[in-house]
């Protein structure tokens, strides 16, 4: 693989040696090592190992400097054919997320740090996989994030043991007593907690010296001032020493008897800890974010409080005084580093994180209404996922759809839209993208091709989104093609989309996943009607949408039909929903010579694809309970008028399609004074397609 670094500088830090330590593990293990930063004092180093170094001022929080260094990223991108793009700090991460979705390289974060909950920081979190040092950070990744669980890889950093020869405390005690703080001077890393508390370890350890390592920025040269003030004010000026920044941090810690993080707030991980331990040195630390990953207090370090003298000064004159304990504590922390903190295991659980973002891919597709094209999507759904067997396949739906789906094979989550109610507005369908973005979809499929889902697909992100160029925003898709409305079936037409990806149309049968469950009530259902082993069931679809009343058959033709049918014995079972009660219930008082079963408004959408499993013959118009008879194999009557049976008729296994050819339809209008094309569907040919189905 080929993997681009990018950080700041390349100056003396955890981060930088970590960056450099991976550099070199890279080149060792065959792979391309790349890194890009600002310059500094490791540039040598890296491009000895063998890496390559590119310096661009990706260390600069302008909004004009990032935006530059973008395009001059992409150019390395391509030039030396990247793959992985590594971010390990803020500034350079927003350069990497642009450039990576310009060059289609897999953009990876690692978070180095407890970021503020900002704008400015949440680039962190949109890698393809976002690497955490401790499990501090995971948890503030996912709380003040919104990081996906699923995103976030635990690898602490780690020490190279080559570099760092073990010294128990034992054989290097000697008249002084040696005690360090290591890292840049800041604030946040509580030296003058550590200079007080040094003010009164030197009352109890006589020959003391204090090593303070590292330097402060050109912006923290007043705390530098101000710790040498106190230095000074507390008369520990003959027993400190500033070195300054130190490349030799093994050279530094084969002198010292006890090392102490005073680190103020949350840590991401404390890397000196695990050196200082692989070289030996007892450590005493603040309880501070990923510190506690790392020490078990009293087993291998010391743990006191953030910001607490007294505590400090307590275990480092513990730990002088009790040279058993100071011997235990270090044999326990170099058994630990050597098992958890080695850098092959750093770079062997890196490098399973290139692997799988380079391999794993997950996929959205939309389709949010209505019922009936759902279904009419299972056999999209089905070679999707034999186009794409590995993959994670998401699947947006609206609410109304989402129990047809929950036992459905092909896909690996279900996710749900209610524009109704939850979801509702603007603000919902923002709420709707912020959840897809989140996931990090690699690709989007639109098989609803509105507005909406087109608006849903571009917010996602994502940067592989197909489906058609229409009139409904369809510029937002970056794969598409165009939407002449052909006569072809509604299969057909989402294959159009689909054979961009290669997916090609094998098997046009739909499907439906209801329960035993579903199917036990349906026969208790039937069998509170006293129905008779030897009485077929002939089911009858009472309505259509609200909007198409022009899809109804006239309830004098039904009551006429279910008169007819009972005097040849079979029974009539009519579905609906509850808004069709009253029109169901003048049916079953109007008609004559049968006793209607009435299921109208007392299924779900499984238990009636179970109720119409069961009948002999399904009769329906233009519906989703006739995609619903087709995909269980029920021999269909197909009733068609204002709209067109080539683009809407589902593919089923036995069916009779009644249309009247008429000079005005297909119409596609909702209202109609006459409805002739429906009104001319005579009862007696529809009981000559039920006979025929039933010989």
């Amino acid at each position: 693989m080929n993997i681009l670094q990018i950080l700041p500088e390349l100056n003396v830090g955890g981060v930088e040696t970590g960056t450099l330590d991976l550099a070199r593990q890279l080149i060792r293990l065959n792979h391309k090592a790349v890194v890009v930063s600002a310059g500094g004092a490791l540039v040598k180093d890296l491009e000895e190992a063998g890496a390559k170094h590119y310096q661009l001022p990706v260390h600069k929080k302008s909004i004009l400097s990032m935006a530059r260094a973008v395009p001059l990223l992409v150019d390395i991108i391509k030039k030396e054919d990247i793959d992985i793009v590594h971010a390990r700090s803020r500034v350079p991460a927003w350069i990497a997320y642009f450039a990576c979705r310009r060059s289609r390289a897999i953009f990876i974060t690692t978070c180095h740090g407890y970021y503020t909950k900002h704008l400015f920081s949440y680039v962190m979190g949109w890698g393809k996989r976002v690497i955490v040092l401790s499990n501090i950070i995971a948890r503030h990744m996912i709380e003040d994030f919104s990081v996906p669980h699923e995103r976030i890889r635990l690898i602490p950093r780690s020490v190279d043991l080559d570099k760092f020869q073990y010294l128990s405390p034992d054989k290097k005690r000697g008249k002084e007593f040696n005690i360090g703080i290591i890292g840049r001077i800041t604030p946040i890393k509580g030296h003058l907690y550590f200079i007080k508390a040094m003010a009164k370890v030197a009352r109890a350890i006589p020959y003391l010296k204090v090593w303070i390592v590292g330097d402060a920025s050109a912006s923290r040269q007043a705390y530098k001032e101000e710790i040498h003030v106190l230095v000074r004010r507390l008369g520990l000026t003959h027993c400190t020493e500033f070195l300054g920044t130190q490349k030799n941090i093994p050279e530094i810690l084969s002198h010292l008897d006890l090392l102490i993080l005073a680190t103020t707030t949350h840590e991401a991980f404390g890397r000196v800890i695990i050196e200082a331990q692989a070289a030996g040195v007892p450590v005493v630390a603040t309880e501070v974010g990923g510190v506690v990953d790392i020490i078990e207090n009293n087993k291998n370090g010391l743990l006191v409080p953030p910001a607490d003298p007294v505590s400090m000064a307590e275990a480092a004159i513990r730990i002088f005084k009790d040279p058993q304990l100071a011997l235990s504590l270090s044999e326990a922390a170099i058994a630990r580093v050597r098992e958890k903190y080695n850098i092959a295991l750093m770079v062997e659980n890196t490098l399973r994180v290139y692997e799988e973002a380079s391999s794993k891919f997950s996929l959205l597709i939309i389709k949010l209404s209505s019922l009936g094209d759902i279904i009419l999507s299972t056999p999209a759904l089905r070679e999707i996922r034999r186009k794409f067997p590995h993959h994670k396949i998401s699947l947006l739906v609206g609410e109304e759809s989402k129990d047809l789906l929950f036992k459905c094979p092909y896909i690996d989550e279900l996710l749900v839209a209610d524009f109704k109610n939850r979801d509702k507005g603007l603000k919902g369908l923002l709420g709707i993208a912020g959840e897809l973005r989140k996931k990090g979809f690699d690709l989007v499929i639109d098989l609803q091709n509105n507005r909406i889902s087109h608006i849903l697909s571009f917010l996602s992100l994502s940067l592989n989104r197909y489906g058609y160029d229409n009139k409904k925003l369809g510029f937002l898709l970056n794969y598409r093609i165009k939407d002449n409305k052909p006569r072809i079936g509604p299969i057909e037409h989402q294959f159009k989309v689909l054979k961009l990806l290669g997916i090609d149309l094998k098997d046009s049968h739909l499907e439906l996943w209801p329960s035993k469950s579903d199917e036990e009530y349906i026969e208790k259902l039937l069998n509170t009607q006293w129905l008779s082993q030897e009485q077929r069931v002939i089911g009858i679809n009472i309505s259509a949408s609200k909007r198409w009343a022009t899809k109804c058959w006239p309830k004098e033709y039904i009551i006429k039909l279910c008169d007819e049918l009972g005097l040849r014995n079979m029974r009539v079972v009519i579905t609906g929903t509850e808004d069709d009660l009253p029109a169901a219930n003048m049916l079953v008082n109007t008609a004559k010579n049968t006793k209607i079963i009435n299921a109208c408004g007392k299924t779900t959408v499984n238990q009636l694809a179970a109720l119409i499993k069961r009948c002999a013959v399904y009769i329906s118009a233009d519906s989703s309970p006739l995609h619903i008879a087709a995909a269980v194999n029920t021999p269909v009557i197909a009733f068609f008028g204002p709209t067109d049976p080539l683009r809407h008729m589902p593919p089923a296994k036995d069916y009779l399609l009644i249309r009247k050819e008429l000079s005005c339809s297909p119409c596609y209008k909702a209202k109609c004074k006459h409805n002739k094309c429906m009104n001319s569907i005579t009862v007696e040919e529809v009981i000559r397609g039920i006979e025929k189905f039933l010989k």
